[in-house]
């Protein structure tokens, strides 16, 4: 019997010792695929690794990356997640909330996202000079602007997405159109393969345009496409007497060596190519994606560029064009264009003057979008999102206006894509319908941008500490005001911490702690930073004479009794409406209740008190209060909402 548990013993032992061994060379195999950038091979290599032990963080983490940069963003977020709960003080991981917080950015999940990147943020902010908590604080801001983005889309703009005589299960970008051929750049000869990066060369293609039909693409002779090398980025100067392209060779799967090379049209033929010159092929770095714009009277060539000098990573550049044919010292595009992250993919409109580029940086619905700077005063401005449907929470880059100014074009990875694998691999290319160039620019009502921008914090939930305001009555008003009611509350989070840790160790302790610092942080004091940016929006709507309808609902527990409860529910919107009489002084009171038909106005109005039901874990032991009083699922249910705003001019025709 003692042999028999021996043999079965040991069998369990050497079976595990190989499963650990496996997942330990599946690990290497993906540790070396990621530092060679080839992300797709490195999140197999993790996915197999996850298959024999899914509860290892290091795994989770390593797989949440690769899935992350592989564009697997439903993987990459159920797995950072898993991470950032186990890591709940990010002590292993620091950066995993961050990359959580992009994520949801990509996907859409805005509210969420702004909650994570706040909380980066904040935790970080002794590394106020850090590259992540300076782009926290950015795509914070970001995930406010796209949801106005989101709600605002420009409905006078169409956009199509281009068949497959254009676009393929590969990536298909850099579209630009001369009357009616159109040049773009694609991965899909099979013939011309980079086997030690598992991709074809790019190569430089054109497709004639029949109306919204388009003739099958056809690919550019050994002129512009030469084997064993990448060929992209078609431009043409003004006269279109000379072409520039960009050839890259490879450093891994991910990182090229691009210069940019130029032929000039005479006797009827382009000449071989000819790679410019050091003031634009920046030796040892990346120099591509050739643009011909104009500033002023100077012909410049926009380019891309990661060398020194700039503001970070690449950065959009130029160079004024001799007419000897010579290329001016690269002027950097300046510190409105170009950020510490990436700008790429210039063009530059010479009737509009205005330089379009995409970058990572500015505020925007997630990865690249798509901006334009006005070239005016000898610079170039501030730059302005081109909101949907040409933006997207996905890649949207290559930007480019045809020569007739009727129809855009932009390579995207968004949903509805082609794709031969995954959703979101691959770029395509889109068609944009413009408005006629002679039509007014569409003007903005700034008061229905406040309106919007005020929707989109409700349903606006607000909360409170136990039995507040006023504890052991049934009165149904108060004189306290809903933000000194939060000052107390937010001055309670050390008792908190202290009374739901009670008994707790370890990593039920740091759990408990945690729970604490994301209620105050996500709800309590969120909450009261709503509370603040709906009213400021409130002032410049009423300013402008609208007459708006502001809609409460107070919450009641079924722990105790009904009458007392709905009387508190009560009293918690009374210090509601106090917040807004006191608020700058009174401000709003003139508006409340205002009859006069030329100003604006404010009307309250109350749902009747909702009743939510009783949750799991949540005590109605009077001595209990770990449960009923200092839980934060207990917290969560002492609230009231700003549950619908709406308004009207009736100044407006």
């Amino acid at each position: 019997m003692l042999r028999v548990t021996f043999i079965i013993g040991f069998s369990f032992l050497f079976s595990f010792s190989l499963s650990a061994q496996k997942t330990k060379t599946l690990l290497s195999d993906g540790d070396k695929a990621f530092a060679e950038n080839d992300f797709f091979s490195a999140a197999g290599y993790y996915n197999r690794a996850i298959l024999q032990d899914s509860s290892d963080i290091v795994v989770q983490y390593k797989f949440a990356d690769a899935s992350r940069l592989n564009f697997d963003f439903v993987i990459a977020e159920h797995w950072y997640a898993k991470v950032f709960k186990k890591d709940a003080q990010g002590k292993l991981y620091p950066e995993c909330s961050f990359w959580l917080a992009s994520i949801k950015k990509n996907q859409g999940k805005y509210k969420d996202a702004k909650k994570m990147f706040e909380k980066y943020a904040k935790k970080n902010k002794k590394k106020k000079d850090s590259y992540f908590v300076k782009k926290a604080v950015q795509e914070a801001l970001a995930c406010d602007y796209a949801q106005l983005l989101l709600a605002t889309p420009d409905k006078s703009v169409a956009i199509f997405h281009l068949d497959s005589s254009v676009n393929s299960k590969v990536s298909e970008y850099a579209p630009i159109q001369v009357d009616s051929l159109l040049y773009f750049s694609s991965l899909r000869d099979v013939k011309d393969r980079d086997k030690k990066n598992s991709v074809n060369f790019n190569k430089i293609y054109t497709a004639i345009q029949d109306s919204l039909k388009w003739q099958k693409a056809v690919e550019l002779d050994s002129l512009f496409n030469r084997k064993g090398i990448h060929n992209a980025n078609t431009a043409f100067n003004a006269d279109f007497t000379k072409v520039f392209i960009t050839r890259c060779v490879p450093k891994n799967a991910m990182e090229f060596n691009c210069d940019i090379y130029s032929s000039e049209y005479k006797k009827g033929h382009w000449q071989a190519l000819q790679k410019l010159p050091p003031e634009i092929n920046a030796k040892g770095f990346t120099n591509t994606q050739p643009a011909i714009g104009f500033l002023e009277e100077d012909e410049v060539l926009f380019f891309s560029s990661n060398r020194s000098g700039g503001e970070g990573k690449m950065d959009i550049w130029y160079s004024k064009l001799g007419k000897n044919g010579s290329y001016g010292k690269a002027i950097n595009a300046g510190k409105k264009v170009n950020s510490m992250d990436d700008e790429i993919t210039p063009f530059y409109c010479k009737p509009c003057q205005e330089l379009f580029f995409s970058s990572s940086w500015h505020m925007g619905l997630g990865g690249f979008d798509v901006f334009k700077s006005e070239y005016k005063n000898n610079e170039l401005g501030e730059p302005k999102n081109l909101g949907l449907p040409i933006n997207s929470n996905f890649n949207d880059i290559y930007f480019s206006i045809n020569s007739r100014r009727t129809e855009a074009f932009l390579s995207s990875n968004r949903i509805g894509s082609y794709f031969e694998e995954k959703e979101s691999c691959c770029n395509d290319i889109y068609m944009v319908k413009l408005p006629k160039a002679d039509e007014p620019p569409k003007k903005i009502d700034s008061t229905q941008v406040f309106v919007t921008q005020i929707k989109l914090l409700v349903p606006l939930t607000l909360y409170f500490h136990n039995d507040e305001p006023d504890k052991k009555t049934l009165a149904i008003t108060t004189l306290k005001n809903y933000k000194k009611t939060h000052e107390d509350y937010s001055a309670m989070r050390e008792l908190y911490k202290k009374e739901y840790s009670k008994g707790a160790k370890d990593v039920d302790f740091e759990r408990a702690i945690t729970d604490i610092d994301n209620l105050f942080e996500d709800s309590v004091d969120a909450g009261m930073q709503d509370l603040e940016k709906f009213a400021q929006l409130l002032v410049k709507v009423l300013n402008d004479k609208e007459k708006v309808t502001i809609t409460m609902k107070g919450f009641c527990s079924p722990l105790a009794s009904t009458d007392y409860n709905v009387n508190l529910a009560k009293r918690r919107i009374s210090s509601l409406r106090n917040y807004f009489r006191e608020y700058q002084n009174g401000i709003f009171i003139k508006y409340i209740d205002n009859k006069n038909p030329d100003d604006g106005s404010i009307t309250f109005m109350d749902e009747d008190i909702g009743e939510l039901k009783a949750r799991p874990n949540v005590s109605d032991d009077y001595f209990d209060t770990k449960n009923s009083i200092y839980n934060p699922v207990a917290a969560l249910e002492r609230k009231i909402q700003i549950i619908a705003f709406s308004s009207f001019s009736s100044n407006k025709e």
